[in-house]
């Protein structure tokens, strides 16, 4: 009986830790609330941590004499991972953030495959559904950790092309066909007992390694235009996996959370898609993303049209709207608080500022808004693509930062582009278009973009940061009123 206390605390605490988690992703939902709902969260998971440790009071007399060796091994566990969380959060830089998410959603998926390793290892596990629901759970952390890893190689530079081989789909379909099978007849062998051919260890670490595989094999022939799609999806088989884990542990606090990270990674993944127009297979199973042969040079109309950052900056000054479009090229050159600083000069002259954020914009989802957002730029000035493509018309100039493929016109136009079809934001419809740009290669997929040869498209050339430095002194340099 003593051990019931515990586990009862346990159990609320559990409960109430899984509550915070929902409200912290509710108060997510909105920009203006959601640092405070990362901060709820975090006290929900702080104390799902914490009250684990409660664990120790229902041990079993045979497990007594490790109860202080496991108790120190946590702490040491949580003070070494925390302390690095920690650090590395703090010094990580904006353009680094995609790696980072990627890196820790594939530790996620890591600790759910652990778990399931464990509770594999140490023949836990015994009834039918838990040893299906172990076993799924510990297919979907494997590829989770390993495919998460390979796109952290991409985000990061380690790997700078994807890598393919002839008759890759097949290769994959082989390798999760005998994943599946050796899952199948692991689950048989846990079932009935041991196996008269291969023994019950072997056969865990051949499913491990088969999953672990699949998720390199996934990862590698996917397109660096891709990632954000991709990172999400990991997001998502993460939380599942966690998930399904927490049902085998019988943890509500895990099995709630798990459930809520991966329905919100798979919406999320759903409305990436549909913003390229494409299925999620179409994304895993297809080499977009990668530099495809497009266009020919001679066969693009126009020419590309370099002007001064200065006249461009003086042009604004004297419009009357502005569509500002930030991309991967600002969260490069750190130049977000100085195109704050410029977008001030202009309103202090009555010139009307919007910003036109594209769904994968950038290398993470959400990562042009957090750009923004660290500058302090007010919520209600930036727009989501649906919310603004019918802007374009009767705006003044489009002012196109860093960004590349989400206002390539070739999505409309060209049907042999990879990004056909794909849903963009219509700056080439404005009546001047001034792209920032460092220099005259392609995007991140590869693909030449039609705008920049437009009659209405000149190019300003350099870093992001230094390009808006000059637009300030340029505008300041007109006078009193422009300053």
């Amino acid at each position: 009986m003593p051990a019931i206390l515990p586990i009862l605390v346990i159990a609320l605490t559990n409960l109430v830790a899984a509550f915070l988690f929902l409200y912290g992703l509710r108060r997510m939902s909105s920009p203006v609330t959601a640092p405070s709902g990362i901060f709820v969260a975090g006290i929900g998971m702080v104390a799902a941590i914490a009250v684990s440790f409660l664990y120790g009071f229902t041990a079993s007399a045979a497990t007594q004499p490790y109860l202080m060796t496991n108790m120190a091994l946590a702490v040491v566990a949580l003070l070494l991972g925390g302390g690095a969380a920690w650090w590395s959060g703090r010094k990580v830089a904006m353009t680094d953030m995609p790696q980072m998410v990627a890196l820790y959603n594939g530790m996620g998926g890591g600790a759910a495959g652990a778990i399931a390793a464990v509770e594999l290892f140490g023949g836990r596990t015994t009834g039918v559904t838990e040893i299906i629901v172990t076993l799924v759970g510990a297919l979907i952390g494997a590829i989770s950790l390993s495919g998460s890893l390979i796109a952290w190689a991409k985000l990061q530079g380690v790997i700078n092309k994807p890598w393919r081989i002839a008759s890759q789909q097949i290769l994959n379909g082989v390798v999760m066909a005998l994943t599946i099978a050796a899952g199948a007849y692991l689950a048989v062998v846990l079932v009935t007992g041991p196996s008269p051919f291969i023994p019950t260890t072997v056969l865990i670490i051949v499913f491990f390694a088969l999953a672990l595989a699949f998720g390199v094999l996934m990862t590698l022939p996917i397109g660096g235009a891709d990632m954000p799609v991709v990172i999400s999806i990991y997001n998502a088989f993460t939380g599942l996996a966690v998930g399904l884990e927490g049902f085998v542990l019988q943890n509500p606090a895990l099995m709630i959370a798990g459930m809520v990270v991966g329905a919100a990674g798979l919406l999320l993944t759903m409305l990436m898609a549909k913003a390229m127009n494409r299925s999620i297979a179409n994304v895993v199973f297809t080499n977009f993303g990668d530099a495809a042969p497009t266009q020919a040079q001679g066969d693009i109309k126009g020419s590309l049209k370099p002007t001064e950052a200065s006249d461009a900056a003086i042009f604004m000054r004297y419009a009357s709207k502005v569509i500002i479009i930030p991309g991967y090229g600002l969260a490069v050159a750190q130049g977000q608080q100085k195109l704050f600083d410029f977008v001030k000069l202009l309103q202090a002259n009555g010139v009307s500022v919007k910003f036109a954020i594209h769904p994968v914009a950038g290398r993470m989802p959400g990562q042009m808004d957090v750009l923004l957002a660290e500058a302090g730029v007010p919520y209600d000035m930036i727009f989501q693509l649906d919310d603004i493509n019918e802007d374009f018309a009767s705006t003044d100039v489009a002012l196109v930062i860093g960004a590349n493929d989400v206002v390539n016109p070739a999505a409309r136009t060209d049907k042999s582009s990879p990004i056909f079809g794909m849903p963009i934001l219509n700056a080439d419809q404005a009546k001047q278009v001034y792209v920032v740009k460092r220099g005259t290669g392609k995007g991140y997929a590869g693909i030449v973009n039609t705008l920049f040869y437009g009659d209405n498209c000149e190019m300003v050339y350099g870093d992001a940061e230094d390009v808006l430095v000059k637009m300030i002194e340029a505008v300041r340099g007109l006078g009193k009123a422009a300053a």
